[in-house]
């Protein structure tokens, strides 16, 4: 008789537990954030120094805003593509690159606190036999105020390169020993 009535009691009690419970099912919501592509004119640049040849390939700023709001989310990046050419007779050691942005009035823009300074890293080495070239991707941070504003006027390329070899000078000194 106990098996009776515990059977369809626990089966009732499955039943009730079941179908009382709601179907959660998570609705996948549309991104809050965009990513927009600025495009930089010109987007291909030659500059001629007195070693080397660097040109600057596809430039654009990427930036992501919020939708509603539409302002920044996050700091924007410089994108594209680098190609250094050794013109020298000498391996150039290239040991860093950074990249400064100005304004019209060719004062640095700042970066806010919290933001890095744009430095080109060198992935695989970066030494550059002669009538040689180096490329690789350009993706290094914006300051947000260049963005905001519009103010973005001028990149200015700051490289950092040993010549190899070095030169080597030797000079004698007359001693005289008492």
């Amino acid at each position: 008789m106990f098996k009776r009535f515990f059977f369809p009691a626990m089966g009732l009690i499955f039943i009730f537990i079941f179908n009382s419970c709601e179907n959660k099912t998570e609705v996948a919501e549309a991104p809050e954030t965009e990513e927009i592509t600025v495009a930089l004119t010109p987007s291909n640049k030659e500059i001629k120094g007195e070693l080397f040849t660097l040109n600057l390939l596809d430039l654009k700023i990427i930036k992501t805003i919020n939708k509603s709001t539409k302002e920044l989310t996050t700091t924007p990046f410089l994108r594209g593509s680098l190609k250094i050419s050794n013109n020298s007779t000498n391996i150039l050691d290239i040991k860093e690159m950074t990249i400064q942005y100005l304004d019209i009035s060719e004062n640095p823009i700042p970066y806010k606190d919290g933001e890095k300074k744009a430095k080109v890293s060198f992935y695989g080495g970066s030494s550059i036999q002669p009538e040689k070239d180096f490329k690789t991707t350009l993706d290094v941070k914006v300051p947000m105020a260049a963005v905001k504003e519009k103010s973005l006027n001028k990149i200015r390329t700051h490289v950092v390169y040993i010549p190899i070899p070095l030169k080597r000078e030797s000079m004698d000194v007359l001693l005289k020993m008492e």
